[in-house]
Formats: structure tokens, sequence, C-alpha cells
């Protein structure tokens, strides 16, 4: 996925500075196996806390609407599963 994503007119409202922040997460995260996935999502917790990024229930909708727009089937699948839990 590209950050095509990021300039998608659904998004205008939200800070650029939390997409940049989820943009990055995105490269981060892609050479990651699952064993190293937990670990990783508990430092951008940290981080988004020190740098005091935090989404609201609407945004997250909105970036996560968005971002299956731009994605594979398998990526859709995948945002729709971690929808899913977020939810429970």
């Amino acid at each position: 996925m590209t950050n095509e994503w990021m300039n998608d007119p659904a998004l205008a409202d939200i800070d650029r500075t939390k997409l940049d922040f989820l943009q990055a997460l995105v490269f981060e995260s892609r050479s990651l196996n699952k064993e190293q996935m937990l670990p990783f999502l508990m430092a951008v917790a940290k981080r988004g806390q020190t740098e005091h990024i935090s989404f609201s229930n609407e945004e997250i909708e909105v970036i996560a609407a968005t971002i299956k727009n731009y994605s594979s089937a398998e990526e859709a699948a995948a945002i729709d599963k971690m929808m899913r839990m977020r939810k429970k």
C-alpha cells in the first residue's frame, strides 16, 4: 500500500500528524512476524502517548474505511478482522 490514502478527501478533517504517524507504523510493521507484532504494538502505544497522539472512535472508523479503499482484498479482510476485534 502506498501513502495515496492519506490524501483522500474523507480524511481532510484528521490532523496530518496523526496520518503521518499511521503511515510510519504501516512501513515499520511490514517486516514483522506474529511474535514480533505484540511488542511492536506496545511500543507504538507508548510512542503515541509520548507524542500525544490519540484517535477518536470516529477517526478510527473513517481511517479504516478509507484505507480499505486503497487496499488489496487480503489487506481489507485484515482491517475488517482488526475492527471486529476492537469492538469486542
